[in-house]
């Protein structure tokens, strides 16, 4: 074999490895990262809540308290010595008499059943107090996915300023060489350039620590984040739905127990009898005779007049509460929606009017500086105008996510997401 064909061989080997090497491999499809979508990420964060197997502990708490509101009251088993010691005839203790006694109290008034009904309210206010905390565990969760997704959106409008940079430095170069433009224009280009690449490598790293924020709700891990979805205006052009009904329903649970505590109270202003009998020894002569008696509290005094007038008030002060809230509900959402869609509108025309705008100014102005027309400042100017309109857009996108979640978290959007507890017996 002759060198030269060695030679060939060998440079082809080396091209069709060189080649390998260059073709991206393609990886299967499960392998291949998708973007975080929202719903995705508030599932992770109900999933891993730290905070919901504590829920458990209270239901079974709550259990409890059912179970003692509904025992009764205790007997009594008493002895009473009579006659021990005295004068006279009574003067020996052979004469004394023991009686051995079994005492009940009655309750009446339904006290009972009004101390069950309040235990099993609590039962119902400990699962919506937790359903409560998972929706705004979710809307915490919710503004941090729309930090990194702004954050996401800053980097790429960080390297658009930078390849604007670039471009200009290089027209610029251009011209300097040609001596066209002094030498104080390339540096000032090249200046330009660093900048550019400083601002984009803070813009990294804000995303980098946005998405490490959001994973820490799951317990980390790496995500991908799309910043297209800063992009969604859909809901400005929905009817947002009524007030959470995970919080109304918790209002309702509140108004419920104050009700539960004034039959409560009002069971207690009925007396209670208690019923005796026993057997009563009587020494003198060996003789066993039966006893009977009874006794209940007149209820002169003490009609429990003065809690009952105190659980009345808590309870009409629930009920001011419930409709309140409502209405302070139907106001913030109706305002949420309102300025969704002035900021819906506002990203709209920045995107529509301002931002090709000032595109087409870049463009006309670099081609004026090209052809000698515009200073490099005149560059600079328009450049720094185009970004400036993409930046407030941003800033609009962002803010509008954020009403987005609040709407959410008022309507109760997310309530689908909250893990189901086990119901209480």
């Amino acid at each position: 074999m002759s060198s030269a064909t060695h030679g060939r061989r060998a440079r082809s080997w080396l091209l069709a490895t060189a080649l390998a090497l260059a073709t991206p491999v393609a990886l299967p499809l499960a392998a291949q990262a998708a973007p975080l979508t929202l719903s995705d990420a508030l599932g992770r964060v109900a999933a891993a809540d730290p905070a919901r197997p504590a829920l458990a502990a209270r239901l079974s708490a709550a259990e409890a308290g059912v179970r003692q509101a509904g025992v009764r009251p205790n007997p009594v088993v008493g002895i009473d010595v009579e006659d021990v010691a005295g004068s006279g005839p009574y003067s020996l203790i052979d004469r004394a008499q023991a009686t051995l006694y079994y005492e009940q109290t009655r309750e009446r008034g339904g006290k009972r059943a009004a101390r069950v009904a309040l235990a099993r309210g609590d039962i119902a206010l400990s699962r919506l107090r937790d359903d409560v905390r998972v929706l705004d565990l979710l809307y915490e969760a919710d503004l941090a996915w729309v930090e990194a997704v702004h954050a996401q959106a800053e980097v790429a409008l960080a390297a658009d300023r930078l390849a604007l940079a670039e471009r200009a430095r290089g027209e610029v170069s251009r011209r300097v060489k040609a001596a066209r433009d002094p030498l104080f224009a390339g540096a000032r280009a090249d200046a330009q350039v660093a900048e550019a690449r400083i601002a984009l490598a803070q813009a990294r790293t804000r995303a980098a620590d946005a998405a490490r924020a959001l994973a820490a709700y799951w317990g980390g891990g790496e995500v991908e984040i799309d910043a297209a979805a800063l992009e969604d205006l859909s809901v400005a052009g929905r009817v947002a739905g009524p007030a959470s009904a995970v919080d109304i329903a918790l209002l309702d649970v509140q108004r419920d127990l104050a009700g539960a505590r004034v039959r409560v109270e009002e069971s207690k202003a009925v007396q209670d009898p208690t019923w005796r009998a026993g057997l009563r020894y009587l020494n003198d002569d060996g003789a066993v005779a039966a006893v009977v008696g009874g006794s209940i509290p007149l209820g002169r005094h003490d009609t429990n007049r003065g809690a009952i007038d105190q659980a009345r008030a808590e309870r009409q002060a629930a009920d001011l509460d419930l409709a309140g809230a409502r209405s302070v509900l139907d106001r913030r959402i109706a305002a949420t929606q309102a300025s969704l869609a002035q900021k819906a509108a506002e990203a709209r025309r920045i995107q529509d009017e301002v931002v090709p705008a000032n595109a087409r100014t870049v463009d006309l102005v670099r081609d004026g500086f090209n052809r000698g027309g515009f200073s490099y400042l005149d560059v600079l100017e328009a450049q720094k105008a185009l970004i400036e309109a993409r930046t407030r857009r941003l800033v609009v996108l962002k803010a509008f996510q954020v009403d987005r979640a609040q709407l959410d978290r008022l309507t109760g959007a997310h309530a689908r997401l909250i893990p189901a507890s086990e119901s209480a017996r």
